[in-house]
């Protein structure tokens, strides 16, 4: 197994462990049955494989041990770090939460649960080591990994292949240069959605040797920031990149975009068929690749997923029943089972190895795609998870929003000043120019 990078940890913090973690084997709650409440972000109401596997538990090892473990609420990552923040306020947290690491900077760390308190040196060791990394707060295991994800290329390969037969997409200048092609050949639609474009930014620069953040903000300055953001501007200025809000999957179902650079776990989202404006459906064949890169540069993307938290109690037999149920939870078996029904990736060295080991025991064939394109990209990428700095979560927020209206304004400025007349390479020269400041502008 290629070993996953992480720049923001050192590995030497796995041997920091304060304590020795205490045994949740024998432990048993049927004279006094415990309940706990988790919040989390995998699926939906209707739909989710987490809510399965927490129902599993409730009618085995929960039903054994007097634990009930109740979904109290399930939303996208931004919603439940609002939501936590107010329940922090009126004292309302649940027991369990998944969360990025960046939630630990908005409620204060001293309500959590340190995992080193009740997982073994052993235990604890299990882990990837990598994915473990990103739960270290100084010498506090706060997060423990429970799915993990990267990033790839899907394509709405039934339409592409009227468009066009280049199948290289390894290059994003190549990429970029298809998209405007299909807006011309689309009548006026994007191809290319980028769901999360700060990852484009910060696997890009660093790829190409710069920095992205420097002293806790972004480098607008650098000439790698202007080398990635010239032909992706220039794409969506054109039109064949969308900078519209909202997941690209939402775009997906209607085919107003045919391609995406997303979460493995987005997978879950985009369905096998597309619905027209007319009502019709359309079954599609998805084709997935790994991330692009530009030519010259070391192919790096990004590690990435939510882990899960607990939430300390003056009841200690709470907090034991916490870490009993997250050991269940990522044991081998069941976490497998877990993320394979979603998309991510297994957090336990054993659970990863089976996995990649046995790629065609995954029953979902566009599912099974995803993991053999993963598979191609462990022996040349750079896998990076995103760097942890004062006030990231606002910074990243605002970049993406910045970086979306700016281009989305060049775009109908570009289309205006063409249709009337105005010649197109000197009226995207422009853009492109102003368009770049306008956003250093409001980064600084």
């Amino acid at each position: 197994m290629k070993k996953f990078l992480n720049i923001v940890a050192s590995i030497a913090i796995l041997t920091a462990f304060t304590t020795i973690g205490c045994s949740t084997n024998n432990l048993s709650y049927k004279d006094k049955p415990i309940t706990l409440s988790i919040w989390h972000v995998y699926g939906s109401q209707t739909k989710s494989p987490m809510n399965d596997i927490i129902e599993e538990f409730n009618q085995s090892v929960g039903k054994e041990k007097g634990i009930v473990v109740e979904v109290t609420s399930i939303s996208d990552s931004t919603s439940i770090d609002e939501a936590l923040v107010s329940a922090e306020k009126s004292d309302t947290l649940p027991d369990m939460f998944t969360a990025y690491p960046r939630i630990v900077d908005e409620i204060d760390k001293n309500l959590l649960l340190n995992w080193n308190d009740y997982f073994s040196e052993k235990e604890i060791n299990e882990y990837v080591d990598e994915f473990l990394l990103e739960g270290y707060f100084d010498d506090e295991l706060l997060m423990l990994p429970i799915a993990k994800s990267t990033e790839l290329f899907f394509l709405n390969k039934t339409i592409y292949d009227r468009f066009s037969t280049d199948t290289d997409f390894s290059d994003f200048n190549t990429i970029f240069d298809l998209c405007n092609d299909y807006y011309d050949y689309s009548n006026g639609k994007a191809m290319l959605q980028i769901n999360d474009y700060y990852h484009y930014f910060y696997t890009q620069i660093h790829s190409l040797g710069g920095n992205f953040i420097e002293n806790n903000k972004i480098n607008a300055d650098s000439k790698e920031f202007e080398t990635v953001f010239m032909p992706i501007a220039k794409a969506a200025i054109y039109g064949g990149v969308s900078t519209d809000d909202g997941y690209a999957s939402d775009k997906w179902k209607t085919a107003e975009l045919i391609s995406s650079i997303g979460s493995t776990a987005g997978i879950m989202y985009m369905r096998d068929y597309v619905t027209y404006e007319n009502g019709e459906d359309e079954d599609i064949k998805t084709a997935i690749y790994p991330y692009p890169t530009f030519e010259g540069a070391q192919p790096t993307v990004i590690q990435r997923g939510t882990g899960i938290f607990g939430v300390r109690s003056d009841d200690e037999k709470k907090n034991e029943a916490i870490a009993l149920f997250v050991k269940w939870i990522t044991s081998k078996e069941q976490n497998l089972e877990l993320v394979t029904e979603m998309g991510y990736l297994p957090v336990k060295k054993a659970a990863f190895d089976e996995l990649f080991d046995n790629i065609d025991t995954v029953k979902i064939p566009k599912y099974k795609l995803v993991y053999e394109t993963v598979l191609q990209m462990y022996d040349d990428y750079t896998f990076l998870a995103l760097p942890l700095y004062e006030d990231s979560a606002d910074i990243q927020y605002n970049f993406e929003e910045s970086f979306k209206s700016v281009l989305k304004d060049a775009h109908t400025n570009y289309t205006n000043r063409v249709n009337s007349g105005a010649d197109k390479e000197k009226t995207m020269d422009e853009l492109l120019d102003t368009s770049l400041e306008s956003l250093k502008s409001l980064l600084q």
